[in-house]
């Protein structure tokens, strides 16, 4: 609900103000250049000004409660008009019945016209004034409205993706569990053990939007050692962390996807052991995740970016507004480069 203007202190100071300038500005009028008595000059300024003030506090109430989509013009300038035949007849009134110069019996008959004019010139303004403050006021709010919206379809958004990477690992997981009860129960249940302990730290870490370097890759490591159970002797991890960058920022659950992908590509079509290669380190203010995989060129599937890496990309955009926090290249001695940047300068936010 958007406030009365006349409940502002800030717009009651200025009120009074421009009242008591006015006033005093009439007041002198009087006194100095017509020459009215100090009385006859202290009346009319006051009682005529309280009267206009009266008439312009009641008109920005009314505009705060009623203002027509339909012909707004008009409608100012219908009810500056009534509240001016209004305005003037209560101070003509009120003079009458404090001063009894003649006079000034004479000048106020004569000045009733021009009393009028000033009177609906002040109203008029006053009520433009409100109603374009009033204006202003719909659009912020309207904007605040926008902006909220946004920001809740965001984090929509942002939570749908979180959730999302989470079955995809998981579905590959218990088929993994699956076949490995037949060829290895052993295996399969230190599987199963891992697996337990890695999905219960993941609900834990749900609500930490952002963590640390070193809380990630102790959950990345929790990871690999599923994978490892999973591939065994066909899967080598190569880890090289700088020290500079382990108390450094990012999203949670962000590497996870990149590393399974590596995985699950590298480790395509093929028998032999591979090496996964991840090197986390700061570059130009940046947290620099570079995991490299190898891969076979006759094989489409490894120049695309599956599930994971796309909603990492969109991930990544919806915090930071860049599509080129996450980068791709595959190079000529087969191994395929999945570059991921991390902007430093303002952690405290969070997906929301």
């Amino acid at each position: 609900m958007i406030a009365k203007s006349t409940s502002l202190k800030k717009s009651q100071k200025v009120g009074t103000a421009i009242f008591a300038g006015w006033t005093l500005l009439v007041f002198f009028f009087y006194y100095f250049t017509l020459n009215f008595n100090l009385e006859i000059a202290a009346y009319d300024s006051l009682i005529s000004n309280l009267l206009l003030g009266l008439g312009c506090f009641t008109f920005s109430n009314l505009l705060a409660y009623y203002q027509p989509k339909n012909s707004p013009a008009l409608y100012v300038l219908g009810v500056a008009f009534i509240l001016s035949i209004l305005v003037v007849f209560l101070t003509n009134m009120a003079l009458h019945h404090v001063i009894f110069d003649s006079t000034f019996t004479s000048f106020l008959k004569i000045t009733l016209p021009f009393r009028f004019i000033l009177v609906f010139v002040f109203l008029s303004w006053c009520a433009l004034a409100n109603m374009l403050w009033y204006r202003l006021e719909e659009q912020s709010a309207l904007q605040e409205r926008v902006l909220s919206a946004q920001n809740l379809a965001k984090e929509a958004e942002l939570n749908k993706l979180r959730h999302q990477l989470q079955p995809h690992f998981l579905f590959n997981s218990l088929n993994s569990v699956y076949a490995l009860t037949i060829v290895n129960p052993k295996e399969a249940g230190t599987m199963i053990t891992k697996l337990a302990a890695f999905l219960r730290g993941n609900l834990k870490r749900d609500d930490e939007v952002w963590v640390s370097v070193a809380e990630e890759m102790e959950y990345i490591q929790l990871y690999l050692d599923i994978e490892k159970v999973r591939f065994s002797h066909r899967l080598n991890i190569a880890v090289n962390i700088d020290e500079a960058s382990n108390a450094l920022k990012l999203p949670g659950t962000l590497l996870q996807p990149i590393v399974e992908n590596a995985i699950k590509f590298g480790l395509y079509n093929t028998s032999a052991p591979i090496t996964i290669e991840i090197d986390v380190t700061v570059e130009q203010h940046l947290l620099q995740v570079r995991v490299r995989n190898p891969y076979d060129p006759g094989i489409k599937s490894a120049e695309g970016t599956g599930f994971g890496l796309n909603a990492i990309r969109r991930r990544l955009y919806l915090l930071f507004a860049d599509n080129t926090l996450l980068q791709t290249q595959s190079t000529d001695d087969k191994l395929f480069t999945t570059t991921l940047k991390i902007p430093q300068h303002d952690t405290s936010s969070s997906d929301r």
